[in-house]
Parts: structure tokens; C-alpha cells; sequence
């Protein structure tokens, strides 16, 4: 293997684990639920992405062959991070608070976590 690739491997490396350990740490350290819900869909799921990248640079440099493992694995997790966040999201949303301590929706529906007053349904 070339130097180029091996300086692409090592620093696609370092890139991932520093937004892996920040992803983590802000894991660990930040207090409200909400917050803690950022780190690891955003940081840690670009260390994650950082990881296969390097992983793409070293097999196409050793075999000379792309890998298309590599490539179904980062769009599955970049797909499927943000839906698992608003599921999150709207869980803690639905357990911790009630209908009243949230602000007035501006959309025709209101908050989707909630039931709306029948007079506002669309299959009544």
C-alpha cells in the first residue's frame, strides 16, 4: 500500500475517533434528554461513518477493488439515525410532558404526539 492511502486510512481514522469520543462524552456529560439525544446521532454516527470510510480507502487500495459493503452500511446508518431520533424525541415528549406546557402549534394538526379534540380530526 501506497503512503497516500495509508494517510488517508490514518486520518479518516483519527477524524472518526475524535467525533466518536466527543459523540460519547457528550453522551455522558450532558444533563437534559434532549441534549443527550444530539451526541450520538450526530458525532458518533460521523465517527461511525469515518470508520467505513477508512475501511473503503484501505480494501480499494489493497485489492483495487470497491466495496460496496461499506457503502450499504453508511447510508444505512445516515437513513436510519435521524428517524431513530425523532422517535426518541417524540417518546420523551409524549411521557414527560403534558399538552399544556408545550407552545401553540402553528401547523393545522397540532402536536402529533397528542390526540386533537374531535371537532379537528379529518375522519370525523
Amino acid at each position: 500500500m501506497n503512503f497516500v492511502a495509508e494517510f488517508l486510512v490514518s486520518a479518516a481514522l483519527i477524524v472518526s475517533g475524535i467525533f466518536g469520543f466527543v459523540g460519547s462524552y457528550g453522551l455522558l456529560k450532558l444533563k437534559h434528554t434532549l441534549q443527550r439525544l444530539h451526541a450520538p446521532t450526530k458525532a458518533t454516527t460521523l465517527g461511525v461513518g469515518g470508520v467505513l470510510i477508512a475501511s473503503m480507502i484501505f480494501f480499494y487500495a489493497d485489492t483495487g477493488h470497491i466495496s460496496v459493503h461499506e457503502l450499504l452500511i453508511t447510508l444505512f446508518l445516515f437513513l436510519t439515525a435521524p428517524i431513530t431520533a425523532n422517535f426518541i424525541a417524540k417518546t420523551h415528549l409524549a411521557r414527560n410532558l403534558r399538552r399544556n406546557e408545550l407552545p401553540e402549534s402553528t401547523g393545522d394538526f397540532g402536536w402529533s404526539v397528542y390526540d386533537d379534540p374531535p371537532e379537528t380530526r379529518l375522519d370525523t
